[in-house]
């Protein structure tokens, strides 16, 4: 049993850490949210009222936020963990961050006598639920190690990426990829629709040919076709524009730092933006599927 202090205990934090409970781990969780740590209380979390709450005698400390500007307050503002935490304890970040943030902490926490690793997540709320995310680490190789011991639990596929900021660099690259492939999906599915074509027979198509995609399969955007994909709930989301568009615009970020040209990227950011502008930033990403769309309605979608 290993005692971990657990902060962010969201969509995805509270079903993560729960895995770690049921794996026999003691696990303290906070939140700045009651209700939040109330209902982590209720999969068998230790609910604390602060951080330092957690962290005292915490051999592994995880993070699980929404931003890096979170994550470096948690991190360092006073009573943070590097208030609280002993040395050598290892930390691990989940939480989808910049680059420059990601450097931060390995540097900061390393400085401090601290371990750090960063261990973003793929597989949104459906994989976090079923203990099947695919964790991308990065840092040094012992700590990595340790590491994968720690989020087993949660995973489906844990993946040693390489060195510092590795992990998260990783992240951002396959979140943009998916980005580009809920665009093609959502323009072939209105195309698609206008030529005629039966949804499902298309589907069919796609899905056996070269037009396929783990969002095609996962998401398709028409009703009826996928089960569990948002166009048959109204877009309620699986996956919000909003960290859609987080992801993406952090990657395109690194692409442009790097002189990497990335047009798609930056067309399926902007389509994104236009959805939180319009204020469907709570709806699923794949709501996308409008800027195909000759008059911008969409099947399955009831327009609010």
């Amino acid at each position: 049993m290993t005692s971990i202090a657990w902060i962010g205990l969201g969509n995805m934090g509270s079903r993560m850490s729960a895995h770690l409970v049921s794996a026999g781990h003691d696990v303290r969780g906070y939140d700045v949210v009651d209700a939040l740590r109330e209902g982590a209380a209720e999969h068998g979390v230790t609910a604390v009222g602060s951080i330092g709450e957690a962290v005292d005698g915490a051999e592994v400390v995880i993070l699980s936020l929404p931003k890096g500007e979170h994550v470096r307050a948690v991190l360092a503002e006073a009573d943070g963990v590097f208030d609280h935490a002993a040395p050598g304890t290892l930390i691990l970040d989940t939480s989808t961050v910049d680059l420059d943030t990601s450097r931060w902490c390995h540097g900061e926490a390393g400085s401090r006598g601290f371990r750090f690793v960063d261990s973003p997540v793929s597989g949104g709320t459906q994989g976090a639920e079923a203990g099947t995310l695919a964790f991308m680490l990065g840092g040094d190789a012992a700590d990595v190690a340790d590491a994968k011991e720690i989020v087993t639990p949660m995973a489906g596929n844990v993946l040693a990426v390489g060195e510092a900021t590795h992990g998260i660099a990783a992240k951002l690259v396959n979140n943009m990829m998916l980005g580009v492939s809920i665009l093609a999906m959502s323009e072939g599915s209105q195309l698609a629709q206008q030529l005629g074509l039966d949804p499902q027979a298309f589907f069919e198509v796609a899905r056996v040919s070269s037009g396929d995609s783990w969002a095609l399969r996962t998401w398709y955007p028409v009703p009826g076709v996928v089960p569990g994909a948002a166009a048959n709930f109204n877009f309620d989301a699986s996956f919000s524009a909003m960290l859609a568009h987080k992801d993406v615009t952090l990657a395109v970020a690194g692409a442009e730092a790097a002189g990497v040209s990335v047009p798609a990227a930056t067309l399926i950011r902007d389509q994104l933006q236009r959805l939180l502008d319009d204020g469907f930033g709570g709806k699923d990403c794949t709501l996308v599927v409008r800027e195909a769309s000759p008059d911008g309605s969409v099947l399955g979608w009831d327009g609010r």
